[in-house]
């Protein structure tokens, strides 16, 4: 058997991030995180998930995308590069690219892949506040190219412990058992996966030659739900008929410009999402997650949901 990739992860405490680095070391990879020292003495949530990362035999590297010359010396000691940073730090990739760079190592580097884990930015048109965040992963994704670094885009669509958790009901930390707010009419179809499975497509592509250069989607079959299905699937689940308030999308957007930060910027994700829709592989610049890896038992809709009960 081939040997497996070094992966470095940057941002591995953040939300996809742990899931990420659990994946690589699951399956087999040596794995490296780069961790900011703060992180560890003033953090104790992360702290706990940095002290999980030494238990499973993760090689820690201190330093952060402001670092360049430690970003540059990590680099070096890997083959791959996964950035899962979040939002506050999207635009700083650019330095990672540029560390990619000096490192020496592009020939053989086998590959970047830069923050997205959502839509696809170049097929996504969200409304304002989320117009200049979607625009920054386009840039990252143009720079990656005009250097010649090899990639994977990761288009994985929708967390399921943002929306199934709550069943996109806002400020809930379950899904409602009385009434539920719908946005728009509820038939747009929207695709969801466990963290858990975003992260092992995603470390199986990194040493797969069919996904060099190309945008990976993940779009399993029974993940693939309007609003409306969602609502059906947990409403049998509860044997209960719920109490259902649709939010048209005049209302939405008149909702989105009236609402503080960052509650309109989640709104108008929100809105992309289920009212917009997701959007088609292209082809050739695509490959589809659950074609390349059918062995991969992803957790269903339905069966996520089951933990709610």
């Amino acid at each position: 058997m081939a040997e497996k990739s070094k992966i470095l992860v940057i941002g591995g405490t953040g939300h996809i991030g742990k899931f990420i680095v659990e994946a690589s070391v699951k399956l087999g990879h040596p794995t490296f995180a780069l961790v900011r020292e703060s992180t560890v003495s003033n953090n104790p949530e992360k702290s706990k998930i940095i002290n999980s990362f030494n238990g499973h035999g993760v090689t820690l590297l201190y330093g952060d995308v402001h670092d360049h010359k430690g970003l540059v010396k990590a680099i070096k000691q890997v083959d791959v590069v996964i950035s899962t940073v979040g939002a506050e730090l999207m635009a700083e990739q650019h330095k990672i690219v540029s560390a990619i760079k000096e490192a020496g190592n592009v020939k053989c580097l086998q590959r970047f892949l830069p923050s997205e884990f959502g839509g696809d930015v170049d097929l996504s048109q969200v409304v304002e506040p989320a117009t200049d965040y979607i625009e920054l992963k386009r840039k990252i994704r143009r720079a990656v190219e005009a250097e010649g670094i090899p990639y994977t885009f990761i288009v994985s669509n929708g967390f399921a412990q943002y929306f199934l958790a709550s069943l996109g009901q806002l400020n809930a930390k379950v899904p409602p058992r009385d009434k539920v707010v719908i946005l728009g009419d509820g038939n747009t179809r929207v695709i969801l996966l466990a963290e858990e499975d975003i992260a092992t497509y995603t470390i199986k592509a990194v040493d797969d030659q069919r996904t060099l250069n190309k945008i990976l989607y993940m779009r399993p079959p029974a993940n693939v739900l309007s609003f409306n299905d969602m609502v059906a699937l947990w409403e049998k689940k509860i044997g209960k008929t719920l109490d259902k308030i649709n939010i048209p999308e005049d209302q939405l957007l008149k909702n989105i410009q009236e609402a503080p930060s960052p509650l309109n910027f989640i709104l108008a994700i929100n809105h992309n999402a289920f009212v917009q829709g997701n959007f088609d592989i292209e082809v050739p610049s695509g490959v589809e997650a659950c074609q390349l890896y059918p062995e991969v038992k992803y957790t269903t809709v339905d069966k996520y949901l089951d933990q709610f009960v």
